[in-house]
């Protein structure tokens, strides 16, 4: 009797150990899968930045702004499948499940600008991407900057409900939006300058009399840090 219970207590001493032993070795493999896909994400945007900036792509509007990233992005994911098993997928304009209701979709699901995919069939990392393309010529202020901090509330959401990596990538030839000397009273809470700041919790809301949105609180703290124009166009990214 004394030996059943000593060998009952050994297995499941010994499974324990088993166990946490492989959800170490697991917790390493999810973080390596999420550090090369952040270098494989911030690549590929520094790379579209680059080709736009140059010359070596031109994207007229936001759709082929995306097209561009997602070629780049599925280039450089399938350069990173180190092993026969791992795998980069990619899906555009992806629908996701959310435990509240988004306040750009005013539902529980979200439509995804860039929804990615990597590792293995057992271990693998979620990453998605937001995206904005400001033209000058299309100009449609001061939504546009409203527009921004609903992408950024939504990317709040993806993180809650499992995406690992969440970005906002936004680039524009407009001037405005990156150093303008001001905004109008009504609209100045959407600030999204150079330098500019937003501290988690602040209330964000148009003042106007027939304002475009809601009110908007984020939960995290930002600040707008863009790059130096290169042919008029500047870059910027968020990281959620």
């Amino acid at each position: 009797m004394l030996n059943r219970k000593f060998t009952t207590f050994n297995y499941r001493t010994n499974h324990s150990r088993d166990v946490a032993t492989h959800l170490k070795k697991t917790s390493k493999m999810i973080e390596k899968y999420r550090n090369r896909l952040k270098e494989i994400i911030e690549m590929s945007f520094r790379t579209l930045e680059m080709k736009l900036a140059n010359g070596g792509i031109i994207s007229k509007n936001e759709a082929s702004f995306q097209l561009e990233l997602g070629y780049i992005l599925k280039v450089f994911g399938q350069l990173y499948e180190f092993h026969p098993n791992e795998k980069f997928n990619l899906e555009m304009e992806s629908y996701v499940d959310l435990k509240e209701k988004s306040i750009k979709s005013k539902s529980k699901k979200a439509r995804v600008d860039i929804l990615m995919t990597f590792g293995t069939e057992d271990e693998s990392v979620k990453g998605a991407i937001e995206l904005k393309f400001f033209k000058k010529k299309n100009h449609r202020e001061p939504n546009n900057r409203y527009d921004i901090f609903k992408d950024i509330s939504n990317l709040e959401a993806y993180k809650e409900n499992g995406i690992d990596l969440n970005y906002l990538f936004l680039s524009t030839d407009h001037s405005h939006y990156v150093n303008q000397s001001e905004y109008s009273a009504d609209t100045k809470d959407f600030d999204i300058r150079k330098g500019s700041k937003y501290t988690s919790g602040q209330i964000l809301e148009y003042r106007t009399a027939k304002p475009f949105g809601p009110p908007i609180i984020l939960k995290g703290n930002y600040e707008f840090d863009w790059s130096e124009p290169t042919e008029n166009i500047y870059f910027t990214k968020i990281e959620i």
